[in-house]
């Protein structure tokens, strides 16, 4: 197995980032989910779904950074790879949004790269703290994502399968990575965390949608 240097893990952690937020840079694994819906949008409806869909995409480029703010200060080789194997799983999801976007005539936000930085910080920052904590942190980042997503299915036009089918998936996927966290050993975190992280994400939930 090849020892990595600590140039070598910035230069990945350089071109990790800018996958994560050049448009086109990340393809997606498996098959869009939405391939085979159909979606009948009025303009109104259309302008609305792209917000939606505009906040899901930060939200995934936060998740990318997250996981790979964890993954360089992870202290245990297995958790270290378990941090990026999610990564590489949510790069679905952020493939599919940036589609979607597409189909919808919008951009993803401007303050994508700001997101990456504050959450790449705060990923790293939970693993120095151990990996439990690391885990729990993952944990509560999917659960509060899950919550976001079902919220956003409640205001999806009855008429978009398609918005709906990628959606759908996601908050599977996402339910998936927090079960895996705690079934690892991932911890509750202190009530002051989780606030701040509550915060931190009705913030970008808040500007992404119009920005």
């Amino acid at each position: 197995m090849r020892h990595y240097s600590s140039i070598d893990r910035l230069i990945q952690s350089f071109d990790q980032g800018l996958r994560s937020l050049v448009p086109g840079a990340t393809s997606a694994h498996r098959q869009n989910p939405a391939q085979d819906s159909q979606s009948d949008l009025s303009v109104k409806e259309a302008r609305h779904v792209a917000g939606l869909m505009r906040v899901n995409h930060s939200g995934e480029v936060c998740a990318q950074a997250l996981y790979h703010g964890q993954a360089s200060t992870a202290k245990l080789p297995n958790v270290r790879k378990e941090m990026e194997q999610a990564a590489v799983e949510e790069q679905d999801h952020l493939a599919w949004c940036e589609d979607r976007l597409k189909e919808l005539d919008s951009i993803p936000s401007l303050l994508n790269p700001m997101w990456y930085g504050l959450s790449y910080v705060m990923g790293a920052a939970a693993g120095i703290a151990g990996d439990k904590y690391s885990l729990g942190f993952v944990a509560e980042t999917e659960r509060q994502v899950s919550a976001h997503l079902e919220d956003h299915l409640r205001q999806l036009p009855q008429k978009d399968e398609r918005s709906r089918k990628i959606l759908e998936q996601m908050n599977e996927d996402e339910l998936h990575h927090r079960d895996t966290a705690i079934g690892a050993g991932g911890v509750d975190l202190p009530l002051p965390v989780r606030l701040t992280m509550t915060g931190i994400s009705k913030l970008m939930t808040k500007t992404s949608y119009y920005i």
